[in-house]
This record gives structure tokens, sequence and C-alpha cells, in this order.
């Protein structure tokens, strides 16, 4: 890639990349645009350092991955930097002075550590029929220590995941749910809630009523060939068409080595700097954030990419139109 610096994220991963020297000339080449592109597909990840550190150039770099997609929930905080054409870029700020989070669930304690913005591991828009392709994310304020964000390959995961209970998984769609209370978890949980948990605002509670439950396929295979094991905890609401003791194992015992794979070498858990940009692949990868302590500002922006696999689904046919009517 011209005057672009390319190299691998880690010697053990295979997945990722680190990529230096993108601005506002190289967004303006097509060919560098595609370079970008295909290194995105091929490695699922990709690191930009040294970026401009504005939401500008957060949407321009988004947008050579595919168009914008808006949030499926109404009641997510949107960016107000980026304006009203630059739609699906969300605002997700913890200020442990202020009284109105709506995020995570307040105080969880893992590991012996009181921690907040925790977040297990899951892929985005999981409740909905539709997956957005894609997430860039940047983090203006980040905790001195800890709150780091960490991403695990579902085709690297399927091909470590343990092949008895890969197999059993496999050919099976995992039920999601809008409902994001940690306390409503019920797979892989590795964490304990501290005291009451930060109560959902009662518009988002009017949304997790109206949302039929969605399905996506706990593996799935890529047009180049590979499966893709794709099951988050978080969201998780059962086995479709076994909702059963037998099957709420099955699905806890996925999960629980999920987490236990996001603690290993298969992991990637990114340090924020200010003019860093991350982008992954929501089709593919599962994400997660550690979490930091509750007396540290953390500060994050998402823009969303539009562009489906086409495997998810409302349980009851709905499209995701027919909800937000309902919702209104």
């Amino acid at each position: 890639m011209s005057n672009l610096t390319v190299t691998d994220l880690r010697d053990d991963l295979n997945f990722g990349s680190v990529v230096r020297g993108v601005n506002w000339d190289a967004l303006d080449d097509e060919n560098t645009r595609q370079q970008l592109r295909d290194l995105f597909v091929e490695r699922g990840l990709i690191i930009f350092k040294d970026m401009e550190p504005s939401a500008k150039m957060q949407v321009a770099l988004s947008r050579v991955f595919g168009p914008l997609k808006d949030h499926p929930t109404t009641t997510t905080p949107r960016d107000e930097e980026t304006g009203a054409d630059a739609v699906g870029v969300i605002d997700m700020h913890y200020d442990p002075n202020a009284k109105d989070d709506i995020y995570g669930g307040g105080e969880v304690e893992v590991e012996g550590e009181v921690l907040t913005r925790f977040s297990p591991w899951h892929f985005d828009h999981c409740y909905n029929d539709e997956l957005n392709y894609a997430g860039v994310l940047r983090s203006p304020v980040s905790a001195p220590e800890k709150g780091r964000t960490g991403f695990m390959d579902g085709i690297e995961s399927y091909r470590q995941f343990p092949a008895e209970l890969r197999n059993r998984i496999e050919g099976r769609n995992v039920i999601y749910t809008l409902d994001t209370r940690l306390g409503e978890m019920r797979y892989g949980v590795n964490f304990k809630i501290l005291g009451a948990e930060i109560a959902l605002t009662a518009e988002l509670l009017k949304e997790v009523a109206i949302f039929p439950r969605a399905m996506h396929p706990a593996v799935w295979t890529r047009k180049s060939g590979e499966k893709v094991l794709h099951v988050g905890s978080w969201m998780a609401f059962g086995v479709e068409n076994d909702e059963t003791p037998e099957g709420d194992q099955l699905l806890d015992d996925v999960c629980k080595r999920v987490n236990e794979m996001g603690k290993g070498s298969s992991a990637y858990w990114h340090e924020w700097s200010p003019t860093d940009m991350v982008i992954w692949d929501n089709h593919r990868m599962l994400h997660a954030v550690e979490g930091c302590d509750p007396k540290y500002e953390r500060h994050t922006i998402r823009s969303t990419i539009k562009g489906d696999y086409d495997l998810g689904y409302f349980e009851d046919g709905k499209k995701i139109g027919e909800v937000f009517r309902e919702i209104a």
C-alpha cells in the first residue's frame, strides 16, 4: 500500500493487522481504499494508528468499508459532533460523576476486582435480525489502567474449539434478546453484580418488550469456505427449538469455553490511544470490554457499517421496520 505501513497484529495470531499512515490523501485514493477493504476481508480486524482524532476522520474511514447504518434502538445516545448526515455513530460515555449512565450494569466484581463498563463477549446487534458488517471504534478518553477492548476471531475459535462441543453446537441457532442487563445473563457468567443494577430507561424497556427474539447461527460458513464460531454470552437466551435443561447446559458449556479462550493467547486486548481507530468484522469477530475502576472516566465512539450476512431472523418473521413502527 502506497505510503502505508502494514504489519501483523501479533506473530502468534492468524487475524488482525496494524496500519499506519492513513490520512486524507490516502482516503481519497481508490486504490488504497480497495487495498484496505481487501486487507479487512482477509484479517478481520485492523488497528489504525496515528489517526487524526476527529469525528470527521472516523466517519470518512468508516465509509471506506461501506455505508453507515443507524443503530437499531432509538434510545441509544448518538454522537452530536458527526452531524445528521452520519447515521449510526453512537456515543458511549462513562463519567464517574454522572448519574444517568444507561450502559453496562453498574459495578461488577471480576476475579476479585470491582469494575465498571464491563461488557462480556458478544457481537453487535445480536438482538436484531440483521447484523451490521463492521464497527469502527475510537476512544477519546481512556482509563489509565484496564478498560481494554478484547477481540476474538471466530475462524480461529472454530479451529481451536473442543471438537465434541463444537460438533454439538454446529447446526444450531442461538436465541438473543434486546435486554442488555448483565443481571439477566444466563450462560457462561464469570462475574458478580455488586449492589443494584442500573435501571434501564422506560423508553428502552418499552423497546425490550416489543423487540422479537432474534435467531443467529452458532456456526456459519464464509464465501471463502472458512467456518466461523459466532456465539456470544451477552444477551443470549437459549438454543432455538431446544429451550430445555439440556439445551441450556450446551449453551452454558459453549459460553464458558468462549470465556476461557478470551483469557488466553487466542484473544487480542487493545490498549487505547486517542489517535487509534479500530475496525472489526462483526460477522466474524467477538469483542468484549474488560472494565475499569469506577473512579475513571471512559469515552468511546462507535460508527456502524451496514452489510448483513443474511442468516439471522426474528422469531415471528417480522422485519426491523415493522418493529420500529410498533415502538412508535
